[in-house]
């Protein structure tokens, strides 16, 4: 309603609705929805939509995403559930499923779930409760009912760096077999013949698939195959990385490199040769997974494998969309392609013959 702001003045603040739009523009108030919609916006002409956003910009006009999502029955956001916000291998990724999102009128619902089980399941549950269009997930165990709940769920959803072979749920992960043959062959060029594995947790699918895909190289290679040079880390952490080198240190193992199961546990590695003082890559060579940010600024820097954190995103994304628009394909699986950036932390191995890493010939 008008009101007046002092004499002789009124000022209109009543806001403007999408029929003041439409009949701004000269159309009808569905085609105005749907020029302001993204995801509807190439149903109308282009000299159309231009007409509408001109008289929506005009007016003032903001479309209320509540009101729309009652009419459509959809909210037009979509959760995306990720073990650790403070790992620097989500960010890139979630920056990659905003970008493909975006342009079709999606916002993200993020949330953190501290790689805790019941905490998850909460938070997936307070995403369906606001009415998320779909389901990007970053953690998957290998044992997760709340995955295999969803598996069935009427609510599309895609996995993200992590797969489930057994489930029909589309994921999009890096070609981890691929990308630990590249380390392997590296280390194998350069002259090194034992090297050891720092394995993720064998609970995730990553930490099972790369460990597979380490033996499977080492005995590709010609590289010694001791289960003692193999160790399993209980959590992708660094203080993981730093106790699983000691345990293989004091185990009197020998080996001349190490392939860690990702980045953080290789940094976690770089911790404990500092405190030995065993030089890298002098003494001992150090390959990562996934080129996280800022690997490259670390003294040495770390030859790791790399992976396309946005273009992975914007897959999935991707595959999302095609299940909300009804093109659902539940058995595909893409693999993204891996190179290996080779830096300052490997090199040709020195003679190793009877002394641990770090120690003098």
């Amino acid at each position: 309603m008008p009101w007046r702001a002092g004499r002789g003045s009124v000022i209109n603040v009543s806001v403007p609705t999408l029929r003041d739009v439409a009949a701004l523009a000269g159309v009808h108030p569905a085609t105005a929805s749907r020029a302001l919609n993204p995801a509807t916006k190439g149903m109308t002409s282009a000299d159309t939509a231009q007409r509408v956003l001109r008289a929506a910009e005009q007016l003032g006009y903001r479309p209320n995403a509540v009101a729309r999502s009652l009419r459509t029955a959809r909210s037009s956001s979509i959760g995306v559930v990720v073990p650790d916000l403070t790992n620097p291998l989500f960010p890139p990724i979630v920056r990659g499923i905003e970008a493909a999102l975006s342009p079709h009128g999606y916002v993200l619902l993020i949330v953190n779930t501290d790689n805790n089980l019941a905490q998850e399941e909460q938070l997936v549950a307070s995403l369906r409760a606001r009415s998320v269009d779909g389901l990007l997930l970053a953690t998957a165990r290998l044992s997760h009912p709340l995955i295999e709940a969803l598996a069935t769920a009427d609510l599309p959803v895609v996995l993200v760096n992590r797969g489930r072979e057994d489930l029909p749920l589309p994921s999009v992960v890096p070609d981890d077999a691929a990308g630990i043959g590249l380390a392997a062959a590296h280390l194998a060029q350069l002259g090194h013949r034992r090297v050891a594995h720092i394995a993720g947790p064998q609970d995730t699918s990553t930490g099972v698939t790369r460990l597979r895909a380490f033996r499977a190289a080492a005995a590709r290679h010609g590289l010694a195959g001791d289960d003692g040079l193999v160790t399993v880390g209980g959590s992708w952490s660094e203080a993981e990385g730093a106790r699983a080198l000691r345990r293989l240190l004091e185990s009197g193992v020998q080996f001349s490199a190490i392939i860690a199961g990702n980045d953080i546990l290789a940094l976690g590695c770089y911790d404990v040769l500092a405190e030995r003082g065993i030089r890298c890559p002098d003494d001992l060579s150090v390959v990562g997974f996934n080129d996280m940010p800022f690997v490259d600024k670390v003294c040495p820097a770390l030859t790791t494998v790399h992976i396309p954190h946005h273009d992975l995103g914007a897959e999935a994304a991707r595959l999302l969309l095609d299940q909300m628009a009804g093109r659902r394909r539940e058995e595909r699986s893409v693999l993204m392609p891996v190179t290996l950036s080779v830096r300052q932390s490997t090199a040709p191995p020195r003679d190793i013959a009877g002394r641990p890493p770090g120690t003098s010939g």
